[in-house]
């Protein structure tokens, strides 16, 4: 049985962020050869923060994420339930309010937020769509979600060269790189059994989400789902 295939029990996938932490950013940025970066700002653009909102950045991990909100000058909260995650992000951005959290049970009250996101964390979630409800429970009225995640290539012949990135380049890279790289492998096994773009936007229905719409980046190797929490 995969990695992927498991429980995604939140203790074991907390422990696999601990242990990854300390070069969790470079290695992302190596295996992505540079493009979390922009797939980054494409949800600070689509989020908009605007001076004096609260936004919650969920699956934070070291605060890389959530550092632009500030800078917007919205009140961010970034949270995660990788400790090890929380103090190297501490270290690098120790003005930043860090919380540790259950994506499925928030430690916040209800209608907390003006906007909530979500980057590459909706995968490690035991129940995405019961994550999904609880940024939905978070989320002040009108509010708004953006959701930052692999997702499946639009151009068919490129979806079997990907796969084979995943599956046989990303370990070796990550072994290069990263101080955990079993941790990629789970990745790779992740991202190939996720839904696809209709798949999720299907999930944020379901978790009580308005209309929902997309976004490809890279091809459709990375999905900015976004809606509105009805009023």
């Amino acid at each position: 049985m995969s990695r992927a295939d498991l429980d995604k029990d939140p203790r074991e996938v907390a422990s696999m962020f601990d242990q990854v932490a300390k070069r969790y950013d470079i290695t992302n940025d190596v295996l992505s050869m540079g493009q979390d970066r922009r797939w980054r700002k494409a949800v600070v653009d689509l989020v908009a923060p605007q001076p004096g909102e609260r936004i919650l950045d969920l699956a934070a991990g070291t605060g890389t994420s959530s550092q632009p909100f500030a800078d917007a000058g919205a009140h961010v909260v970034p949270c995660d339930f990788s400790l090890g995650m929380l103090r190297v992000g501490k270290q690098q951005f120790p003005a930043l309010p860090f919380t540790a959290g259950d994506g499925m049970r928030l430690p916040f009250a209800d209608d907390s937020f003006d906007a909530v996101t979500i980057s590459f964390g909706l995968r490690n979630i035991h129940d995405p769509v019961e994550g999904l409800r609880e940024l939905h429970r978070v989320t002040k009225p009108g509010g708004r979600v953006v959701v930052c995640e692999f997702s499946t290539p639009t151009w068919k012949p490129f979806r079997g060269l990907y796969v084979n990135y995943l599956m046989r380049a990303l370990p070796p890279v990550a072994r290069a790189v990263s101080s955990n790289p079993d941790s990629y492998v789970y990745l790779a096994e992740s991202i190939r059994a996720w839904p696809d773009q209709k798949g999720l936007a299907l999930r944020l229905v379901e978790a009580g989400w308005g209309r929902v719409e997309w976004h490809n980046l890279s091809g459709g190797i990375v999905a900015l789902h976004h809606s509105v929490k009805p009023a």
